[in-house]
């Protein structure tokens, strides 16, 4: 069974290696593509595509080879971009396009998350289509998302899509390399991205993924409750045949649910410090879903502020939770180890009984 195929809202992310080939950009391909969205959008269902391509479009109009130093990279999806969207504008008409670019660090900052999120829904109520890319002509090793599979995913938590849809240059997630053993059967459905991670494989040369980055986009989303449908993206018709419930692809289960502040928390990729908790704390957190209390905190590391992310760690290292801190990193630190009837005595003033309350936490099980 595969719940999420009737979901209103899809985030449908396409690779390079399905839209692009040595001679550039696919026009018929991009069309099969657009001919489903639009099928969808007539079925009353939201789409917000994600779109690689842009260096694979720069490197035929530049006769390149793939560069390997990030400023060549960079280069080439400055020329690539404005391709990449005039071909999709081209195959879309006359549906209105809007292009997207974002870096991580746009959401990482929960005032740029918040105000990409409402440009987002902005263009979905005018019935525009959102074609997102990653900025990679600004963007540095720091604020990268890695590939355009994780940056969906975050997307589709982003606009709190109901089913992230992946197309590939593969068909599906096979037991075994199936370009190794032919015999090989695919995996159709998959309820822990944990159980498959070591099925991945290479990537396309075409693209920045491969397999594995598929398996950890599809985690992210699990991860907030957001289920992943791997499809084979040159197959025609393989989005609208498998929304009906034709068995294509491999569909990934969804473990739980976060929405807004919390499924920002959730997929921030570098919080801004950590909280070294002891073995109470983190028992009182993951047990009892308590609040992060003063005393519970063993070392404070990094710099930040009173309402920043901070992430949660054991003492052994263990990631426990992320969370938003209710006072700065050198007023935690002077209160750390102590009882929260002790802070204004500490500091001369209190904010709140806690460091980090649970409201504005979640936490890292395995999904």
């Amino acid at each position: 069974m595969r719940p999420g195929l009737a979901a209103r809202r899809l985030v449908l992310k396409v690779g390079s290696a399905v839209l692009a080939g040595p001679s550039g950009l696919d026009l018929p391909a991009m069309g099969e593509i657009a001919r489903q969205v639009l099928a969808l959008r007539e079925e009353g269902r939201e789409v917000v595509l994600v779109s690689s391509g842009a260096v694979a479009a720069g490197m035929a109009a530049l006769g390149l080879p793939r560069p390997q130093d990030m400023p060549a990279k960079q280069a080439l999806a400055a020329v690539g971009q404005p391709l990449l969207m005039a071909a999709w504008r081209e195959v879309f008409a006359p549906t209105p396009v809007a292009q997207v670019l974002l870096t991580a660090e746009d959401l990482a900052s929960r005032e740029r998350y918040l105000n990409a999120k409402a440009t987002l829904q902005a263009l979905l109520r005018l019935e525009a289509l959102p074609i997102i890319n990653e900025n990679d002509t600004v963007a540095f090793q720091e604020i990268r998302f890695g590939d355009n599979d994780q940056l969906s995913a975050r997307v589709a938590a982003l606009v709190e899509a109901g089913l992230l849809l992946l197309l590939s240059d593969v068909d599906a997630l096979y037991e075994e390399d199936p370009k190794r053993n032919p015999t090989a059967r695919p995996i159709l459905e998959v309820e822990r991205v944990e159980a498959v991670l070591g099925h991945a494989g290479e990537g396309n040369p075409l693209g920045s993924g491969g397999m594995r980055s598929k398996l950890l986009a599809a985690r992210i989303a699990g991860r907030v409750g957001i289920p992943t449908l791997l499809l084979p993206g040159r197959r025609p018709g393989a989005v609208l045949e498998a929304l009906k419930g034709a068995p294509l692809g491999t569909y990934f289960h969804a473990r739980r649910r976060y929405r807004g502040e919390r499924a920002w928390l959730y997929g921030l990729l570098r919080p801004k410090g950590e909280l070294v908790l002891d073995a109470g704390a983190v028992r009182a957190l993951k047990e009892r879903g308590a609040s992060l209390l003063p005393a519970g905190v063993k070392a404070v590391r990094g710099r930040f502020g009173r309402g920043e992310a901070v992430r949660l760690l054991s003492e052994a290292g263990e990631e426990v939770g992320v969370g938003l801190a209710n006072y700065a990193a050198e007023e935690i630190e002077r209160i750390r180890g102590h009882r929260s009837a002790e802070i204004e005595a500490l500091l001369g003033y209190r904010y709140t009984e806690e460091v980090v309350h649970r409201d504005h936490l979640v936490l890292k099980e395995e999904a």
